[in-house]
């Protein structure tokens, strides 16, 4: 029922009528029933009558998250608040008005549906005469498309695979094959034969590695004549550290991981490379995928003390978010719920295969998701904080804190004993009330410093810094907005200025991602708001010939509000300097007789000008001390730091609905708990409010891998089955609610995630049932009377051709030029410059040295980061969960191919590995690049073909054909 009116009609006599009719009426009841109304069997029952047309008709406008009309159909307290009912009296109730037609015109509500009929309005009518009954137990909400009842959400089948009669030979042997051909057969649609070695080898190294076979490989393979030599074959590629860097890959893309922050300032985070070797050791080790998710959600609570398991839970904060800030309050609560809300999408689409995101402004449309389920998982995840902390054993602690304490202890009993110094000088009070009567001078202002001085003729003119604000012993960096130099005479003019001539040097902040920017001239161009950032200590100008000067002002905050609240330090002390060479320098001015700026600065001077010579030399020998504790203190290596973020164990509480999403919104309490829509198939768990935030991510975690739960062991088998053949038996593998793609075969699903089960939840030996089936061993031979069925062989009547994906490629011209580096682990490489001002830029390298030869899963992955060869080829970008690579084919990527540097050093590398292998000889050298690149030997037209244009081109030319085309990035 949308848009109910703001205002209504109503005369004084039906006010004045209402309100006897209230006075008069019987008292109601917390439910809204007439005290003394009469029961009877008869009566309208609210829950089965009138809630379902308020749902159909009328909440999908009225809610508590969307209040049109300023009011909501979800409870009754709106409608008596809003005077929209009356109970026991229909005939003053505005609800009916509205929805009750008169003489030929169509009622006023509802209007974005059809109006009630006859009967809903009489139904209406009699349950507000009988006292408008709302039960508090019962909500109206808008029903989604799709109920408890929904396919994903039913505990998993336990059905027996198909038996069948005219199987292929081959194909009774796997359970996945029978259920397989069950649906080939109701489309009268037959599987290929088997794949070729030379292409099962390949297939399949590919899917377990990313990586070619090496011709040795493939011969030992094609010439095996063990019956199981396949099944040794598996065996080795699973066995290999090559499949954790493989699916590993595969995860991260799940996992949104990105080794940057994202939104606006998209700063590199350099300490959260632990993770995915994390990711890639877990794989390789076989880890039950349960206790991978359980260590992914709490990994820090379930083994504190070991990092191989913290480590895990850096998952939480992997994605997105936005550090930048905001004073405004409710800004920052804006801010802090969607740093939440990546979390929770995070955590639903990647275990649950369930966009529980799509609640947080409203019941989910499309699936059986409160509102009040997203802000359950917002209660789970409310004490979590991006960030890094340190993550290591007890044992490291221990050593570390044995070699650090005691350098600590002497390091503050040198300081103590230098404050002791220090502090002697201070106490000196007549001296020092001489000293300070030599400081008649206002101190210095960033809005604005003078000095005048007799005229005095030069070429150069120099601002030397002897101390900041902040620091008076740093006499580095400081700002100037401008600085201007006025010659003596009749008529001054400032000379300083880059239009009269002159020219300002000294080292400066360069930004060299906003070249101009930022500059020395900036200090001398007449205009404010922009800063030379002085980072030598000193700003020089020099005119075009020598000229009288008797003045000099400068400021670093000229025309600001709050000059004292900058964000830089300023000069607080300093001396002005004049030459004639720029080499020999004369003082014409200086701070010192100024006052000080601060109390520090002036006990700085106190402390210059006071102390003996004895003291001095004590001194001089207590720093002498403490720089060398400090030299040892910073020699020991720091505990590891690792960005798992950290936590708060007392999240603000109580918890509650953001009706609309607004966080200064707040609807009803909720506390941490498991989904209502599981509830019949799994065994919910609700929490209170107040529990720990340990306790609440633990709770999360064990019911999300319970066995009872169906949802995560369909989606994770799903996963395997769309990364071996290219789609998932479900199509949108993050996705398993309404708007997702039904299963093709939802019976082999459900036996694939028994099976996972049954494994105890361990990936390998997964993988090895599903690459030994009859399936995935056929050929990809294409039929086209299939085809016209079958178009995308969603059916599997032939392995679906694949495309390799960007780090695919890469890392196979990378192995085929025989230039891979194979270390794991570790920081990973980049292939961008990386320019950090505030904001981020990366700028994408034309040239790839060979510290850049690692496999493309150490790349540090950076958030809209471009990166040439592979961002054409459709690397995701991280700052979105990827469960599906997208594949184009555009001009670019075909011209990357040809010229870019790197894939031409490749040609290069590959030019020389066939003559270092090969020798001179052009038919071995062909032959030994085809193996290398297609995993067989050129046909003898090839073969031709190529040794003509070898002889034409050269071998470099011939390998960088070879590199570019189709066959070398598509498994067949």
């Amino acid at each position: 029922m949308a848009n109910l009116a703001l205002t209504r009609t109503r005369t004084s006599l039906a006010l004045l009528l209402f309100a006897t009719i209230v006075a008069l009426a019987p008292p109601i009841t917390s439910t809204g029933l007439a005290a003394d109304a009469p029961t009877t069997e008869d009566r309208i029952d609210f829950e089965k009558q009138v809630a379902p047309i308020f749902e159909q008709h009328c909440v999908r406008c009225h809610n508590p998250g969307n209040e049109k009309g300023d009011v909501s159909l979800s409870s009754l307290s709106d409608l008596l608040e809003n005077e929209y009912v009356v109970a026991g009296d229909p005939d003053s109730s505005y609800l009916v008005d509205l929805i009750t037609a008169v003489g030929d015109a169509e009622p006023e509500m509802p209007k974005e549906s059809e109006p009630l009929t006859k009967e809903q309005v009489e139904l209406v009518r009699r349950w507000i005469t009988e006292g408008a009954t709302w039960p508090e137990s019962v909500v109206v909400r808008e029903p989604s498309k799709a109920d408890s009842s929904w396919w994903s959400l039913q505990s998993l089948a336990s059905v027996e695979p198909p038996s069948l009669e005219g199987l292929p030979e081959g194909w009774h042997v796997s359970p996945i094959d029978c259920y397989v051909f069950a649906k080939l057969a109701e489309k009268k649609l037959h599987p290929n034969p088997p794949a070729d070695r030379r292409e099962l080898i390949r297939r399949a190294t590919y899917d377990l590695h990313g990586l070619p076979p090496t011709p040795e490989e493939v011969e030992e393979f094609v010439n095996d004549a063990d019956p199981n030599a396949y099944e040794k074959l598996l065996d080795r590629l699973l066995d290999s550290p090559r499949y954790g860097e493989r699916w590993g890959r595969h995860w991260l893309d799940v996992v949104r991981f990105g080794e940057s922050n994202g939104f606006e300032r998209n700063v590199i985070i350099n300490e959260l490379w632990p993770f995915r070797d994390y990711v890639i050791r877990s794989l390789n080790a076989d880890k039950p995928f349960d206790q991978f998710i359980r260590e992914h959600l709490a990994g820090d609570v379930i083994d504190k003390n070991e990092p191989n398991v913290v480590v895990g839970s850096a998952f939480l904060v992997a994605g997105p978010y936005d550090n930048v800030g905001n004073q405004d309050r409710v800004q920052a609560a804006q801010i802090r719920a969607n740093t939440i809300d990546e979390m929770i999408r995070a955590t639903g689409e990647a275990f649950l295969g369930l966009t529980v995101g799509c609640a947080r402004c409203h019941d989910h449309k499309f699936d059986p998701i409160r509102q009040t389920d997203y802000y359950s998982l917002y209660a789970t995840f409310a004490g979590i904080r991006h960030g890094t902390q340190v993550v290591a054993t007890p044992e490291q602690r221990t050593e570390h804190a044995a070699r650090l304490n005691p350098l600590k202890k002497k390091e503050a009993e040198l300081t103590k004993c230098r404050q002791e110094v220090n502090d002697a000088v201070l106490r000196r009070k007549e001296e020092i009330a001489t000293l300070e009567a030599t400081w008649p001078r206002p101190p210095i202002a960033r809005t604005g410093t003078e000095e005048t001085f007799e005229p005095v003729t030069t070429r150069f003119v120099r601002l030397v810094s002897e101390g900041k604000d902040t620091n008076p012993g740093d006499t580095r960096s400081f700002r100037v907005d401008e600085f201007e130099i006025w010659s003596s005479g009749e008529e001054p003019r400032n000379v300083a200025l880059a239009s009269h001539g002159a020219k300002a040097s000294g080292p400066s902040r360069q930004i060299v991602d906003f070249p101009g920017a930022y500059g020395p001239h900036l200090a001398i161009d007449g205009k404010l708001g922009k800063r030379f950032f002085a980072t030598g200590g000193y700003l020089t100008i020099e005119f075009p010939a020598p000229t009288a000067i008797d003045r000099i002002s400068f400021s670093s905050a000229r025309g600001e509000a709050n000059p004292g609240h900058g964000n830089f330090s300023f000069l607080a002390e300093y001396r002005i300097e004049v030459s004639d060479d720029g080499k020999t320098w004369k003082t014409i001015a200086t701070s010192h007789d100024r006052k000080p700026v601060n109390n520090r600065h002036r006990e700085h001077r106190i402390r210059t000008q006071l102390m003996t010579p004895e003291e001095k030399s004590e001194l001089v020998e207590l720093d002498r001390d403490l720089q060398q504790v400090r030299r040892e203190i910073r020699a020991i290596p720091p505990l590891p730091r690792v960005f798992v973020g950290s936590r708060q164990s007392t999240a603000k509480q109580p918890f509650h609905v953001f009706l609309g999403g607004s966080p200064q919104k707040k609807g009803e309490r909720v506390a941490p708990a498991s989904f209502s829509a599981l509830e019949e198939v799994t065994p919910p768990y609700a929490l209170d409010d107040s529990a720990p935030e340990a306790t609440r991510r633990t709770s999360l975690a064990d019911w999300i891998v319970h066995p009872d739960n169906p949802l995560t062991p369909r989606v994770l088998v799903n996963r395997l089955w769309h990364y071996h053949f290219g789609t998932g038996i479900v199509a949108t593998p993050s996705d398993f609610g309404y708007m997702g793609v039904k299963p093709t075969h939802p019976e082999l699903l459900d036996w694939l995630a028994r099976q996972l089960q049954e494994h105890g939840w361990r990936l390998k030996p997964m993988h090895k049932q599903i690459m030994m089936s009859q399936a995935y061993r056929q050929s990809s031979d294409f039929q086209p009377a299939a085809a016209e069925i079958d178009g995308d062989a969603r059916l599997l009547w032939r392995f679906p051709p694949k495309r390799l994906s960007a780090e695919e490629i890469r890392d196979s011209l990378l192995t085929i030029a025989g230039v891979m580096r194979t270390e794991m682990g570790g920081p990973g490489f980049r292939l961008y410059q990386y320019l950090q001002d505030n904001v981020a830029t990366y700028v994408p390298l034309d040239e790839h040295g060979p510290e850049t030869y690692r496999r493309a899963v150490y790349h540090q992955n950076a958030r809209a980061s471009v990166i040439d060869l592979m961002t054409e080829f459709d690397q995701p970008d991280c700052a979105y969960s990827a469960p599906r690579r997208a594949e184009t084919t555009t001009p670019l990527q075909a011209l990357t191919m040809l010229n870019h540097d790197f894939t031409l050093d490749m040609a290069g590398a590959l030019a020389d590995r066939l003559k270092r292998e090969a020798g001179d000889n052009p038919y071995e050298q062909i032959k030994r690049a085809y193996q290398l690149c297609y995993s067989r030997t050129p046909t003898d037209q090839e073969m031709n073909d190529c040794k003509a244009f070898v002889e034409e081109h050269g071998l470099f030319a011939l390998c960088r054909v070879l590199l570019n085309t189709s066959e070398l990035i598509y498994v067949k």
